[in-house]
């Protein structure tokens, strides 16, 4: 179930997929990216009694869990041509929290989920988690629930590794900055940062090629996304480490079943504070410096 990540090319083609944290098409695309830690493994635990969650019963009925994630983004949720299994923090993520539901690897079933259809695959039960990049915020709520946060993405830069003119957003003044046509992020440079020379595609990718060519100075969006690209070709690129936006990362679970949120929000503090979510992070982002988990209070 686990696979170490390979440091290789980003790849040129890309799939224009809806970027979940940023509400716009333009979802990354590349081969195997590396973390820098050792695989993690999470305890399997036993006699799990979860009263009150049909989402649970249900689970435990099938005997499997069927968790939507995506398959399109590098370090977090991403399945490289000629695999069956997406890897990523996300991944990672799911694969402890059903660890603390009682189910084994072999009883994941990873589904993938584009933005546009989380909240009606939650509703229609066609997946039982969601965990994709998946910002908690007031309208989503109104349909879904959300355990979490499990990580608290915000804005951020990408360089290349030799780059010391930019140390954050107020350093952009005259830089060629990339960003996805019409997402937040392009829009946050825009109207934030107006002397930067803001340049828009359509995926992330292209504007990677561009920082990669020397076509661009930085590339922007969530610093989680970012760190992938980061890892996916150690020693090029860098995500300089000052954000500035947050957006909490949440598991998405049908509405209404509270005993469930519960349970996954107490196993997620339990993972932070035993050391899974570092592992965890560190094998498919990259170092944990300057990166902690989110606080315990939770939705």
């Amino acid at each position: 179930m686990k696979y170490r990540f390979r440091s290789a090319v980003i790849g040129v083609a890309v799939a224009a997929l809806a970027l979940s944290a940023c509400g716009k098409e333009g979802s990354p695309d590349s081969d195997k990216g590396t973390g820098s830690g050792t695989e993690p493994t999470y305890t399997v635990a036993s006699d799990v009694a979860l009263a009150g969650s049909p989402t649970f019963d249900k689970i435990k009925q099938a005997g499997t869990i069927n968790v939507g994630v995506k398959f399109d983004q590098p370090g977090l949720g991403q399945k490289p041509a000629g695999s069956n299994t997406p890897r990523g923090f996300d991944i990672e993520i799911a694969e402890m929290l059903a660890a603390s539901l009682g189910l084994k690897p072999e009883q994941i079933k990873f589904t993938e989920t584009v933005s546009a259809n989380r909240e009606p695959f939650l509703q229609n039960g066609t997946v039982d988690l969601v965990v994709a990049t998946y910002t908690i915020n007031d309208k989503r709520k109104a349909v879904v629930d959300f355990a979490g946060p499990y990580y608290i993405a915000g804005q951020d830069l990408l360089v290349k590794e030799s780059n010391t003119d930019i140390t954050g957003p107020d350093s952009l003044g005259g830089k060629k900055v990339c960003s996805v046509d019409g997402s937040t992020p392009a829009q946050r440079i825009k109207t934030d940062y107006p002397t930067a020379d803001l340049i828009t595609f359509d995926t992330y990718s292209k504007c990677v090629e561009q920082l990669s060519s020397g076509q661009v100075d930085a590339v922007t969006t969530d610093d989680a996304i970012l760190r992938g690209y980061a890892a996916a070709q150690p020693g090029v690129f860098k995500v300089v480490g000052k954000p500035f936006s947050k957006e909490p990362y949440g598991i998405g679970l049908p509405k209404g079943d509270n005993a469930l949120r519960a349970f996954l929000n107490d196993a997620l503090e339990k993972h932070e504070q035993n050391g899974d979510w570092n592992k965890a992070f560190e094998y498919t982002l990259g170092s944990t410096d300057g990166v902690t988990p989110p606080p315990v209070d939770r939705y």
